[in-house]
């Protein structure tokens, strides 16, 4: 029989691995009496774990959500994949939410685990071009419940140049992208959808609402459709001979935007920091493809192509 603590190690580990337990399982699972079970379940609540029960013959236990956070047991792996995803990828604008939390991971981790996780110090991410904004942790949450909820918000916004407006809104999504977090949302006063940097954002005061119905989009593809595009230096527009699907199922919509002309013809919206970059990955798509603009990059195009024919000459 396991002594008192490692039980109850035990029995939290259990409660956590599924939903429901029915009070003879656990009993069973642990090698005790239903009796001893209710007094482990009593000791567990005394430490801050919510434990649910139902009464009766068929009587259950369930794992809730309680008013605090209660230490969470995880087992090996389940630790150092935590520890590796703080690590190797802070959530952006939380980095240093982010990093306190894995020196509290560490701190407890038993010597076997400490030494898998500091292997990952050998790991490098690539380096930013810019620090990513502060952010709120209230707020970011406030506004996920609010697309949850389906609940308006109103809320002071602070525009590029620094003049404050203030925005009633219908949350659509928040996306994580290049840095920066963003509000998907559908303008109620403007009957359109926009994208709110969250760091401008001043946290909106409740109550909140009305309730709407919620509207469709892709939140992703509209971040990268409007925020992308705007920090490339060449922007670029090109007629590809192959249909959108096709194309589409070859670029992520980091990369662009595909737009259908007809059954066989589609444009892409797409951009670069260098006229080099775009040509080759337009090259690589592999279809036949026209280039209007910028002329930078048509200009490009032209001398590749000359450079590559030469190369094949007899």
């Amino acid at each position: 029989m396991l002594e008192t603590s490692a039980r109850l190690l035990r029995l939290l580990a259990l409660l956590q691995s599924r939903r429901d337990w029915q009070g003879s399982e656990l009993a069973d699972e642990l090698q005790i009496s239903p009796r001893t079970v209710r007094r482990d379940v009593d000791r567990l609540r005394e430490l801050g774990y919510p434990v649910n029960a139902t009464t009766g013959s068929f009587g259950g236990y369930r794992l809730g959500a309680g008013a605090e956070l209660p230490p969470l047991l995880l087992d090996d792996n389940e630790a150092v994949a935590v520890a590796a995803a703080l690590r190797t990828n802070a959530v952006t604008g939380l980095e240093e939410v982010s990093l306190r939390a894995l020196l509290k991971l560490e701190q407890v981790l038993p010597s076997r685990l400490r030494h898998r996780v500091s292997a990952l110090e050998q790991v490098e991410s690539v380096p930013r071009d810019s620090p990513a904004p502060a952010l709120d942790p209230e707020l970011l949450s406030t506004l996920a419940a609010a697309c949850r909820d389906s609940d308006t918000l109103r809320f002071d916004y602070q525009a590029h140049d620094g003049t404050a407006t203030r925005r009633r809104v219908e949350p659509h999504r928040l996306v994580n992208w290049g840095r920066r977090w963003y509000l998907v949302a559908w303008d109620a006063d403007k009957q359109d959808w926009r994208s709110f940097r969250v760091d401008r954002i001043t946290p909106p005061q409740p109550p909140f609402g009305p309730r709407f119905t919620p509207r469709d989009l892709d939140a992703t593809t509209y971040v990268a459709s409007r925020v992308t595009q705007a920090a490339w230096r060449f922007q670029a527009r090109v007629r590809v001979h192959a249909p959108a699907d096709a194309v589409a199922a070859r670029i992520h919509a980091a990369i662009g935007t595909v737009e259908a002309v007809d059954d066989t013809t589609c444009e892409l919206v797409t951009g670069s920091d260098s006229v080099e970059t775009l040509a080759v990955w337009i090259g690589m798509l592999g279809y036949d493809f026209e280039v209007t603009s910028p002329p930078e990059l048509v200009e490009h195009v032209r001398s590749l192509a000359a450079r590559y024919a030469r190369a094949v000459q007899d």
